[in-house]
């Protein structure tokens, strides 16, 4: 059983995250800005004021944990770009100051930077909107700067070009930078399967220092 804090556990996926790993017998901080906004789901949740963007509130919760998941957002692509790349400075550098005994981190990454079949990235898509193609490069900007990270045991985990809430098959397939699409061509994962191939990278880490990609 590991002690999981979750920064931005009451989002859409952050809150999938949050479910299964409660399903799996582990405790979870709940880490969020606004207490009275989060639901606690039981014994296991213990919810914690935090801000992602600061390196000692990072430090504070991370201390007190075994595994750090953020899972936060920035609502629109503006808000993505302002809120996505830094938070992975504050969380590296919060963590980085516990020294050799900080736990990992492990980040809710993006599908925008992923290559596709024909050889271009999700992101240069004909026809997205701006505000997508804003979000899909501020989680492209947090991985460029995790891949400088030497010191700090991270993970990035990229969703299928299209991520969902859905049903829990609990079967995912994975890749490394390449899209992972199906005989139709098409790439998806459920938020619910997305959390299940969370928790078992959690469980046991296969890709330390890396990015990888899961869909169903």
């Amino acid at each position: 059983m590991a002690r999981i804090a979750v920064f931005g556990a009451n989002g859409n996926i952050g809150s999938r995250i949050v479910r299964e790993a409660l399903d799996r017998g582990h405790q979870v901080l709940a880490v969020v800005r606004d207490p009275g906004a989060f639901v606690a789901s039981g014994e296991a949740v213990t919810v914690v004021t935090g801000d992602v963007l600061s390196a000692e509130s990072v430090a504070a919760v991370a201390g007190n944990a075994d595994v750090v998941v953020s899972a936060v957002g920035g609502k629109d692509g503006p808000g993505h770009l302002a809120t996505i790349e830094p938070a992975a400075e504050s969380l590296v550098t919060g963590v980085r100051a516990l020294g050799a005994g900080a736990p990992p981190l492990v980040f809710v990454g993006g599908a925008g930077s992923l290559r596709t079949p024909e050889g271009s990235q999700v992101w240069d898509a004909e026809g997205l909107p701006e505000a997508i193609r804003q979000i899909m490069h501020a989680h492209g900007d947090a991985l460029a700067y995790l891949r400088g990270v030497q010191d700090v045991r991270w993970t990035n985990i990229s969703p299928a070009a299209t991520i969902e809430p859905g049903e829990r098959s609990g079967t995912y397939r994975t890749g490394k930078d390449d899209l992972v699409v199906d005989d139709d061509g098409v790439s998806r994962i459920s938020m619910e399967d997305y959390a299940v191939a969370v928790l078992d990278e959690i469980e046991n880490p296969r890709h330390v220092r890396e990015r990888f990609t899961v869909a169903d």
